[in-house]
């Protein structure tokens, strides 16, 4: 059964305007017949202002003087026109100019070469190519791989650097979440330098000195307060 646009404010209409049957209206409108009572006692849907099925299309005059005729009669449905306005437009598939067509393959090697992070479905959208194209490219595959090179899509004229910068930082932003949600660390990253690299100069002294002979360690010691000395 088709549905109806604005089930309740068809329903609003057809309690006020009309000698329909609680269920009758219910079983048009998609309601409960307890629920267009409430319409009808003013319970329910009382701020509702009653769209006329007849005047979008929903319905036409002759089903509703049937069902006006015959309590047991339901109405069917009619498609409106305003539903074919309200309908998604799918996205058609980019065009490609015939002249532009051959320098795709390029495009997607540049893209396997400098961006593998973004997936084959969005260089697929933005190139106008399909993914059979993208495999047979990457696997060398492709019946003109010894003549294709790596070139910028932006400089082929295939996309705008906006719709470029677009997929690209899309992809790498979803690497970072991936990466981050696994833990993994940056091996080039910051790390704790080792102690011997870190420890106080004064004890690093002391301990050389210590494994001097006691002369030896007497007189180390002694150059090093008259050092500190010269500096004060």
């Amino acid at each position: 059964m088709t549905q109806i646009l604005m089930p309740k404010a068809t329903a609003v209409w057809l309690v006020d305007n009309t000698s329909l049957t609680f269920d009758q209206i219910a079983d048009f409108c998609g309601l409960h017949p307890l629920e267009v009572k409430g319409i009808a006692d003013g319970e329910v849907a009382r701020d509702i202002r009653g769209a006329d099925p007849i005047a979008n299309g929903q319905l036409s005059r002759d089903e509703l003087d049937r069902a006006e005729k015959n309590d047991k009669y339901r109405m069917v449905a009619q498609k409106s026109r305003h539903a074919e306005l309200l309908k998604p437009v799918k996205k058609a598939p980019r065009y490609t100019p015939v002249s532009r067509r051959q320098d795709r393959p390029d495009a997607i090697a540049w893209f396997i070469r400098n961006h593998p992070e973004v997936p084959d479905s969005q260089v697929a959208r933005l190139l106008g190519t399909t993914k059979a194209t993208i495999d047979q490219v990457r696997n060398r595959t492709h019946w003109n791989s010894a003549n294709i090179k790596p070139v910028d899509p932006v400089t082929l004229g295939l996309a705008t650097q906006l719709e470029l910068d677009a997929v690209v930082r899309k992809a790498a932003d979803k690497k970072a979440k991936d990466a981050a949600r696994r833990g993994d660390v940056d091996p080039d990253g910051p790390t704790l330098r080792p102690a011997s690299e870190t420890g106080a100069p004064d004890a690093a002294v002391s301990e050389d000195v210590a494994d001097l002979p006691e002369d030896q360690a007497q007189d180390e010691a002694a150059f090093a307060d008259e050092y500190e000395g010269d500096e004060d």
